[in-house]
């Protein structure tokens, strides 16, 4: 019995140092936890929000704006999500700023049509690059300030 006892401890011992070391050796061969996949997919929530820096409120003003202009952006929360941008890009599109594919997503192109119907605003100039820098946020900031809710 204790020749039995002995080989499976050193067994164990075994797989515990290939595994992962010797303090290891009775946990390391467990399931791994699945928290590192919960918190991934709470990341993605929070990356989808894409406010490019209005608060809440301006953000609000955005999205009735898009409401009232008959593009829905969903719920009116003050988180520009994607159905928020995808109702943003099609009002580009419709107004000729080319937005490209509706599809939520605000990348180079999208930040262009901003650029472009934000442009067209009285005082502001902005240089169409694509790039959510100060001057285009602040321009975004200033055209949702002056809208109702």
């Amino acid at each position: 019995m204790r020749a039995l006892t002995k080989a499976l401890v050193s067994a164990t011992t075994a797989v515990g140092i290939a595994v992962g070391g010797l303090a290891t050796a009775g946990a390391a061969t467990a399931a791994p936890a699945p928290a590192p996949q919960q918190a991934a997919s709470a990341e993605v929530g929070t990356l989808a929000v894409v406010n490019l820096g209005l608060t809440t409120t301006q953000a609000k003003k955005w999205q009735c704006y898009l409401r009232d202009w008959n593009f829905d952006p969903g719920k009116i929360d003050g988180y520009l999500g994607t159905s928020s941008w995808k109702a943003a890009q099609r009002l580009f599109n419709r107004y000729g700023y080319d937005a490209g594919t509706v599809d939520g997503i605000v990348g180079t192109r999208t930040i262009k049509a901003l650029q472009k119907f934000l442009d067209g605003r009285p005082g502001m100039n902005l240089d169409i690059d694509g790039i959510a820098g100060p001057e285009t946020k602040a321009a975004f900031a200033t055209f949702a300030g002056w809208q109702s809710c």
